[in-house]
């Protein structure tokens, strides 16, 4: 044990050591005097605490005791308590000082972007935007890597999801601050295009000032004001008073919990008051209301009773109210759930097919004014629904990162909307112009991908109301060891830099939006426990394991954790072709033609990525075209799963109908519709090759190459 004890003390000294000097490089590059003094004081202190520990602990000064003769490493108990304490101080400092140093980094990055920001605010010509839009994107790709670290090292759920919500801003509004800014210069006495930059920049710097508020844990006086509470953590909060009672009957007092339920039912009034509530929900949910009332007052009554008495424990009565109370609260609870998410999946089937949006940009290209503004007027009000359904998803969402989420989500469609209609507007009044279609272009697939985060926030907000929060599937995880490891002893893990994960992030936006695409085509098939949809959603969600990868986040931290989970796409991908082959075995010759061919191109490519993940490569470079050729490869796999999906749905749907209304089950067999099949194998070869509903971004992400060269 003694010996232990001496091995893990040097194993700290010389540890503790290595931090010190690397803690004191960062502060000889950063050149900051203070932070070095700090340093230098804490690496002394450490050394002299790891010196006393190893003087103490040394085998060779060990003396035998006189009572048993066995040998005692250190006996001065008072000296080894004492060293211990200096090294913990002292590797407490360095910790802090760390700390301190990440933080300026990140404050001066910001600071960096700021001041670029209000020069390509102030620019007049484009060759002047060209120049100092690089050097602001460079600095962008800085700040993401220093925000997106410090993203992953906090402890914070809370912080974490604002500094999440910051960095989405950021993201989408590089595109827009792009093309904003390029239609503003080509169309410098336009005011619809001033007022569309204007908004974003105000955006951006709202979203710069917010990530510095999470890392220096300031407030400023947006901060100061109280959010509304949600009515699930009031309910939670209701319930906890109530059943409390049973440990303590003069904890609380009757006045102060029939205050707690009327503030909750008074936060119902965001879902009685809504204009977009049927007639019926309302009456339930003030019948539910009502009833937490009645119940209340019977518990109150019954717990009055008990203190009168002086009784130390809940009487029979009182145990009964305090249970059909609770019971009460609960159906609320669960009422407001079914209208907030039925509300929202009702929206989000209705928006998918962005009809406003198509008719803006056709009204806006044809210079129709008018038309523009009857469909801007379309468009606010699906924008007042959306940020109204995000506001009662808030209520229900059941934790503080997904009411952060939702907060960011109905800023974010407040924002986009009015965006997208100065877009418009500048389209009407210049038609010709292809600066101003593409500027369209971008704040539609905003608001588009804002469409597609809603979909996976209303899953996850069914998933903790369900309990399956926390629960992750397999290819969720990590590789187990073992499982995936025939190449562990001769890769190695690299980490790639900031261009090259610029570069991968092109690749990772496409990725994410291919993986919600197919999330939604998923949630299109009545039968939810299908292999094929359990399959297909396997692979959605490690493609967005890779997307998170592309930004530095998420649960793969290496590009061998990359492989490894390029591993396993391909496995449950093969087993999807396996899948589909016995699907296939039920189809007439014309729709099964369809199926088999695009299975043979989906088993070629999990065989390719399997094959490309499973090579060894040396050097940084291989490593980065191997990265490359993973992410290419899952992206066309998720491209024909996604064509699939709506065939496979639509004949599964058919030939279900047809087994339940004819005779014979194998009457169907003999009965080719060659209508069907050809119509959607030529949509499938028609589809375009991008595989997700949003354009793709290629064309718009090629104005940033520029971004790239340092």
């Amino acid at each position: 044990m003694n010996k232990q004890i001496m091995n893990d003390s040097l194993r700290a000294h010389g540890s503790f050591s290595f931090t010190t000097q690397t803690i004191l490089c960062i502060e000889d590059q950063k050149r900051v005097n203070t932070s070095s003094n700090m340093s230098a004081n804490s690496s002394h202190l450490s050394f002299l605490a790891g010196d006393a520990i190893a003087q103490l602990t040394d085998v060779g000064s060990a003396v035998p005791s006189q009572s048993d003769g066995r040998v005692t490493v250190f006996s001065d108990r008072t000296g080894m308590v004492k060293a211990a304490r200096l090294l913990l101080s002292s590797v407490t400092k360095v910790l802090v000082l760390a700390d301190r140093i990440v933080i300026k980094q990140i404050i001066t990055s910001r600071n960096k972007v700021l001041v670029t920001l209000d020069h390509l605010e102030r620019v007049s010509t484009f060759q002047e935007f060209v120049q100092i839009f690089s050097q602001f994107g460079n600095e962008m790709v800085e700040f993401a890597h220093l925000t997106g670290d410090r993203q992953n090292d906090l402890k914070d759920e809370k912080k974490k999801a604002r500094m999440a919500a910051a960095r989405a801003v950021l993201e989408k509004c590089t595109m827009m601050l792009l093309t904003a800014s390029k239609t503003c210069l080509r169309h410098p006495d336009c005011e619809s295009a001033r007022i569309n930059k204007d908004a974003v920049f105000h955006r951006m710097r709202c979203a710069l000032e917010q990530v510095i508020e999470i890392v220096t844990e300031a407030r400023s006086c947006g901060e100061n004001k109280i959010l509304t509470a949600s009515i699930y953590n009031g309910i939670k909060d209701f319930k906890s008073s109530v059943e409390c009672l049973r440990e303590n009957l003069y904890s609380l007092s009757p006045q102060s919990v029939a205050g707690q339920l009327e503030a909750l039912v008074e936060r119902t009034e965001d879902f009685t008051d809504s204009a977009y509530t049927s007639h019926e929900q309302r009456q339930a949910i003030l019948g539910l209301c009502q009833l937490a009332r009645q119940d209340t007052q019977q518990l109150v009554h019954a717990w009055a009773e008990a203190q009168s008495v002086h009784a130390k424990e809940p009487t029979e009565d009182m145990e009964v109210s305090i249970l059909k109370t609770c019971q009460s609260v609960s159906d609320l609870r669960r009422e407001l759930h079914k209208v907030a998410v039925g509300r929202a999946s009702d929206l989000l089937k209705v928006h998918g097919e962005q009809l406003p949006l198509r008719a803006l940009k056709a009204a806006g290209a044809e210079g129709n004014l008018e038309a523009v503004a009857e469909y801007s007027r379309t468009l606010t009000e699906q924008k007042e629904q959306l940020v109204e359904t995000c506001r009662l998803l808030c209520h229900v969402s059941g934790t503080e990162p997904l009411e952060i989420t939702c907060i960011h989500a109905e800023e974010t469609f407040h924002v986009i909307g009015p965006q997208i209609i100065s877009a418009a507007q500048t389209l009407a009044l210049h038609p010709s112009s292809k600066i101003a279609k593409e500027n369209l272009e971008v704040f539609c697939e905003a608001w588009e991908s804002q469409l597609c985060d809603m979909a996976l926030l209303l899953r996850e907000i069914n998933d903790v109301f369900e309990g399956r929060r926390g629960d992750k599937r397999p290819y969720l995880s990590l590789p187990r060891p073992g499982k995936h490891s025939a190449n562990l002893k001769t890769a190695k893990a690299v980490k790639l830099d900031a261009e090259e994960q610029t570069s991968m992030a092109k690749l990772g936006l496409e990725l994410r939006l291919l993986s919600s695409d197919v999330d939604t085509e998923v949630e299109k098939w009545e039968e939810q426990e299908h292999d094929i949809v359990r399959q297909s959603q396997s692979l959605a969600s490690m493609a967005y394991n890779m997307y998170l990868f592309t930004r530095g986040e998420g649960l793969l931290k290496t590009t061998l954790d990359l492989f490894h989970q390029a591993e396993v796409l391909s496995e449950e991908g093969l087993q999807l072709c396996s899948s589909l082959r016995t699907f296939s075995a039920q189809l007439v010759d014309e729709e099964k033609s369809v199926v088999m061919t695009e299975m043979e191109k989906l088993v070629a490519l999990c065989q390719q990525l399997q094959m490309g993940a499973k090579t060894p490569v040396q050097g940084k470079t291989a490593t980065f075209q191997k990265v490359d050729s993973s992410i290419q490869t899952s992206r066309s796999i998720l491209t024909v799963v996604l064509s699939l999906l709506p065939f496979c749905n639509k004949l599964n749907r058919k030939y279900k109908s047809e087994r339940t209304s004819l005779s014979s089950p194998q009457d169907w067999r003999e009965r080719p519709d060659s209508s069907t099949p050809v119509k959607e194998e030529g949509a499938l070869n028609n589809k375009n090759s991008n595989g997700f509903g949003v354009k793709s971004l290629e064309q718009h992400m090629a104005g940033l190459n520029l971004l790239e060269s340092k």
